[in-house]
């Protein structure tokens, strides 16, 4: 996923937005607006003349506003779903519906496009560039989309202060900790304004703590921004930081769990 890492583009929008999805899909503020829905979906490799199931017939619907995990060990077929659902590698069969859309069916030039208006990714290995400071380096994906420097900037310091890093926008990303690096990262996949967050193991280089924070700083904005983050990860306990957990075993689905939470923390 690293090579579509500064291909984000979209645009910006209120949390209007959102009554104007619901108006348009004839729903209230209770009822929920389904984002992704997968359909029967495999993904089929050739091994000499072996077939290997990554993905065996899956099935589910997640919905706006919603933080998701998909949890499962090494080799269950979590990675292979997520760049699915992403848009990175075909499957061998089935549907995948994104914000309406039918994904499996589009070509790749399509595919990009798509990722650029609707996708945002928050990596593991933060991918920010070094040289640059946090506002340079949130605003980045703005600029391929032709806008100005300073509306960008503005719009990245909108989402540095969110994450709560408004003493550190000007801060060399080598200059700081892999918390506030990630915190960067999280701010770069929300300026964009797409419609979903996709997340492959967003906490995996960095300590128990700052992964705490990072967790209940993703549920936070999930809340307040009426996002939809679709998080990957192999620790059943980080998973539990999710609205619901989609447990992943051999490439099936066996168990959707809804997860419980005390009232939010702030996040300082």
């Amino acid at each position: 996923m690293k090579e579509y890492a500064n291909r984000q583009q979209g645009e910006e929008a209120g949390l209007a937005e959102t009554s104007v999805l619901q108006q348009a899909a004839g729903t209230g503020p209770g009822e929920r607006v389904p984002i992704i829905e997968v359909k029967n979906l495999y993904k089929i490799y050739k091994v000499g003349e072996t077939k290997v199931y990554a993905l065996g017939g899956v099935d589910f619907t997640m919905y706006r506003g919603e933080f998701c995990a998909i949890v499962g060990p090494s080799g269950s077929g979590k990675s292979t779903l997520l760049n699915m659902l992403a848009g990175l590698e075909k499957p061998s069969k089935g549907e995948i519906i994104i914000d309406k859309i039918h994904i499996e069916k589009m070509k790749e030039n399509e595919l990009v496009a798509f990722r650029r208006k609707r996708v945002g990714f928050i990596f593991q290995s933060y991918n920010l560039l070094k040289t640059l400071n946090a506002v340079e380096n949130v605003a980045l994906p703005l600029s391929f989309r032709g806008m100005p420097k300073r509306r960008r900037n503005e719009i990245a310091r909108k989402y540095l202060k969110l994450v709560g890093l408004e003493k550190q926008m000007d801060h060399m990303a080598n200059a700081m900790s892999g918390g506030q690096q990630q915190r960067v990262g999280i701010a770069r996949a929300l300026a964009v304004n797409p419609r979903i967050i996709f997340a492959d193991e967003p906490t995996g280089n960095l300590d128990s703590k700052t992964t705490m924070e990072i967790l209940k700083l993703m549920r936070r904005i999930v809340r307040e921004q009426n996002q939809t983050l679709v998080m990957v990860t192999h620790d059943n306990h980080l998973a539990s930081y999710a609205d619901r957990k989609f447990h992943i075993v051999d490439g099936k689905i066996f168990k959707i769990e809804e997860c419980r939470h005390d009232e939010e923390e702030e996040i300082e």
